[in-house]
């Protein structure tokens, strides 16, 4: 009887063991415990990232940069894997082109059968991939690419960006502008997807922080044009106070390089969102124009925390040369990735998606947001002027000051009418 009694009583606290670990709270990411973490379920296959960008021309610095961020936090996260499983990836060159973009998108999806879409420098090629992944119902992230129509406008379920936008770069370099005393501006840009989005979103914040600003002209070319003195040349002729660049990758360093050869940068002031990227300065060397405003959302020397040097160390040593925003995207998107497919424990895509809105990751600039209404990274941006200093070979960002994501982006309520919804 006794031996009963002690039977029925190891029973019922069994029972009473598993209720009550039942009803306990979910522990948070990257704290779980060995015992759980032991018990999750194990995903049964690798996960399988299909990447689309710009490996060949002007842009395919950017595109190179951001894969290699992807693969240094590759290297760490496969150390110890994503549920048992370990993170692959396939690559495709869309050589900037919207039309091949989409292709490779398709093939990518078809035919290498990806649970992932990443990319994509070019904004116009972004879209695109974006409407087709739409139907087909594959998430795709977006790391480069900064037209706010992204996940503005144009943004639905399976797209999302761990890079920041248009409208967030607009408004923080019209706020760093407004403070200076220029009234007469020309704006000067890229005739494509990126360079009317920029352009606009800086004309319209510049006017809400400065009414009295006037716009003395605007200019515009093909993305990637060689020549751009002409152009220059004219502007200058025109006088105005400043000249906002609207520039994407494919025409960055070239304009840089105009700036200071055309002595537009002793006489003219001039404004470029990334123009501190040093991505961008360092293939210039001295040969970059001091005294050029701009603004962005990495700098591998600010802020000066542990995180940040850790991470810049380790790109250096793995690549040869410190990493510019486009490397801090790829590295914080395969982070993303990750985690959600943790905390999805399944390789399904809509619990992947459902998962990764509202996910929450250390990065080097501190913990960033995946914010659930827009899909939208929720990312600190940097202000700072171009400066030759003695310890590089290359210019840098000096005077910087910095905007946290939430005084720069849109609301949510922004986006649902944006959306018309």
């Amino acid at each position: 009887m006794k031996r009963m009694k002690g039977l029925a009583l190891m029973v019922l606290v069994v029972g009473l063991s598993v209720a009550f670990a039942a009803q306990a709270p979910a522990t948070t990411l990257g704290t779980a415990p060995t015992s759980l973490l032991a018990q999750a379920p194990r995903l049964e296959r690798n996960i399988k990232v299909g990447i689309v960008d710009t490996y060949s021309g002007p842009a395919a610095v950017f595109g190179t940069d951001a894969l290699n961020g992807f693969k240094l936090a590759l290297a760490e996260i496969n150390k110890e894997g994503v549920l048992g499983a370990k993170i692959d990836f396939v690559t495709r060159d869309e050589r900037f082109s919207p039309e091949i973009g989409l292709s490779m998108a398709r093939e990518l999806i078809l035919q290498e059968k990806v649970d992932v879409v990443v990319g994509t420098i070019n904004s116009a090629t972004a879209l695109a991939i974006s409407s087709y992944v739409k139907d087909q119902k594959v998430p795709f992230v977006v790391w480069i690419s900064k037209s706010e129509k992204i996940t503005g406008a144009k943004g639905h379920r399976y797209v999302f960006s761990t890079g920041e936008n248009t409208a967030m770069a607009g408004r923080a370099i019209a706020e760093a502008m407004a403070r200076r005393p220029y009234v007469k501006y020309w704006l000067a840009a890229d005739d494509y997807e990126y360079g009317h989005e920029i352009t606009n979103s800086f004309w319209k914040f510049m006017k809400r922080a400065k009414p009295e600003v006037t716009l003395a002209g605007q200019t515009w070319w093909r993305p990637g044009e060689p020549d751009l003195v002409p152009y220059l040349t004219a502007i200058m002729g025109a006088k105005p106070d400043v000249v906002f660049f609207g520039t994407g990758g494919a025409s960055m360093a070239n304009v840089l390089k105009a700036v200071k050869t055309t002595g537009m940068s002793e006489r003219i002031p001039a404004a470029i969102h990334t123009a501190i990227d040093h991505a961008v300065l360092k293939p210039l060397g001295v040969g970059a124009p001091e005294g050029v405003v701009g603004t962005i959302d990495y700098l591998w020397y600010y802020p000066d925390t542990p995180a940040n040097r850790a991470f810049a160390k380790a790109f250096q040593d793995a690549y040869g040369g410190p990493p510019g925003f486009p490397a801090f995207h790829g590295y914080n998107t395969a982070y993303f990735i990750a985690q959600a497919f943790k905390k999805a424990r399944s390789l399904e895509r809509e619990k992947f998606i459902d998962a990764l809105e509202g996910l929450s990751i250390n990065t080097p600039v501190g913990q960033v947001e995946m914010r659930a209404c827009d899909h939208q990274a929720v990312l600190p941006l940097f202000l700072g002027v171009t400066k030759r200093t003695p310890q590089y070979d290359f210019l840098v960002a000096t005077s910087i000051t910095t905007l946290r994501g939430e005084e720069v982006m849109p609301s949510c309520d922004d986006i649902k009418k944006a959306r018309g919804q």
